[in-house]
């Protein structure tokens, strides 16, 4: 056997060994992943919002230091 043919051979296992795994994989119902994603929009908008107060306090900050050191 050359080293092509046993290249293939492994990856042929490899891609079994994958599709076995995944059989044994536990997935998650429609409910979690809906209620997961939910959750996941829920802290990206609630953090995106927080800093861009952040970012509005400090540049209200930097321009009233800006104005006084004129």
């Amino acid at each position: 056997m050359n080293s092509k043919e046993r290249w293939w051979k492994r990856f042929i296992n490899y891609l079994r060994d994958v599709r076995n795994e995944a059989k044994k994989v536990t997935w998650p119902s429609r409910r979690e992943v809906i209620n997961t994603t939910l959750v996941v929009i829920v802290a990206v908008v609630f953090f995106g919002f927080y800093l861009f107060l952040w970012d509005v306090v400090f540049s209200w900050i930097l321009t009233k230091v800006e104005t006084l050191l004129r």
